[in-house]
């Protein structure tokens, strides 16, 4: 028979990371969230705690897990505070995975222990300003000139891409035309600081306020030939699989915050009264709780099924688009009922909901759209 329990490796994992959320992240976050601050201490701590190597092989530096502990950590973060868990997502599965995935011996030795450590981090240049969705609109050009590939062009809303500990950005560029006209897109390493490669000031943003997010430029950036990850001219599809692991990932995060409102309007309707009751005996809104909880139960069952297909070798592009989808829709109708639940109070950012139903639109948008993710979902199905 099929069992969704946790083994006891899981379960320890899963424990550990919830109290450090609620010990460590809780009482601090709301702070870093007002001011748009990084948290180089939590963050810190989660290297510490080795959450940043999780699915990558000792060898590397890693901490010999797989990628579904690390999307347990992901939703327990995520039920939280969304900034920090973004930080870790990005991190590993956008920063360091397409090394790991993609990279030859000598670029996984050079570039993966600091990452796992979680002591540098990485991020993943792919978006441009008129791309969007359209991912194979790339504009971004890397040339080959006298043994170096010379980068122009710009990347936007990049995750980890300009905080003190952000080593390097792996970028798509076109780096030539292929035989049928399209373009031959590639993917090239750039550490932080190379000449020709600058970082905007931070967004200002609506959500994620704790975590870092640039507009990059390449002004005739030159970085050396052996900085090519993978083959070239397979950047484009690299980049694909690599998002359909990530898609997994963010549905555990969304699951996370569709958790969180659960736990926070709990607590909330047995404090609040109206009418001289707590509000938590009113049927209305003892309905509400109950449909958030099952969204967010069914969404963790799909990405806990997307995970284990992806484990397990087998083909899992729908089940990922699916709990990505179902996940990011959970979240922000979670967020929604719980800000409704709280009233007044959930409008102020004082108050966790707040700061959840400001966080949760970007999972809507981000790692691709709710309309790439039916569109992916119809594909599988064998519609065009």
């Amino acid at each position: 028979m099929i069992d969704f329990r946790l083994d006891d490796e899981y379960e320890e994992l899963r424990k550990t990371v919830r109290e450090f959320a609620q010990s460590e992240v809780a009482p601090v976050i709301g702070g870093y969230y007002e001011r748009e601050e990084f948290p180089y201490d939590l963050v810190s701590t989660m290297a510490g705690m080795g959450l940043f190597g999780l699915p990558f092989p000792e060898e590397y530096g890693g901490m010999g897990g797989d990628y579904f502990a690390l999307c347990l950590a992901l939703e327990e973060l995520g039920r939280v505070d969304s900034s920090v868990a973004i930080t870790l997502e990005a991190g590993v599965s956008l920063g360091a995975m397409p090394i790991y995935r993609f990279g030859t011996e000598e670029q996984r030795r050079e570039w993966l222990p600091a990452l796992c450590s979680g002591e540098a981090l990485g991020a993943f240049g792919l978006t441009e300003p008129g791309g969007g969705s359209d991912a194979g609109a790339t504009r971004t050009t890397a040339k080959l000139v006298d043994g170096e590939w010379v980068l122009n062009g710009s990347k936007s809303f990049i995750t980890n891409s300009g905080t003190d500990i952000t080593r390097l950005v792996t970028v798509t560029a076109v780096t030539g035309q292929r035989a049928d006209g399209g373009k031959d897109i590639s993917t090239i390493i750039v550490p932080s600081g190379t000449h020709g490669f600058t970082v905007a000031p931070k967004y200002s943003k609506v959500g994620w306020n704790a975590s870092d997010t640039h507009e990059l430029s390449f002004d005739d950036c030159r970085v050396p030939e052996a900085n090519l990850l993978g083959e070239r001219g397979r950047g484009y599809a690299q980049f694909l699989s690599i998002l359909d692991e990530g898609r997994i990932a963010i549905a555990a995060l969304g699951v996370g915050l569709a958790q969180g409102c659960v736990d926070e309007c709990l607590r909330y309707v047995g404090e609040r009264e109206a009418f001289g009751r707590p509000i938590g005996e009113y049927q209305a809104i003892q309905f509400k709780i109950a449909d958030m909880e099952l969204r967010a139960h069914t969404a963790r069952l799909a990405y806990y099924d997307a995970a284990a297909r992806m484990l397990r070798g087998e083909r899992f592009k729908k089940e990922a688009a699916i709990a990505k989808l179902a996940a990011s829709n959970a979240a922000m109708d979670n967020a929604r009922e719980a800000t409704q639940i709280f009233g007044g109070y959930g409008f102020m950012n004082e108050f966790p909901v707040g700061r959840f139903y400001r966080d949760a639109k970007i999972l809507e948008v981000g790692e691709g759209t709710s309309e790439v993710q039916r569109m992916l979902i119809a594909r599988e199905l064998g519609l065009r």
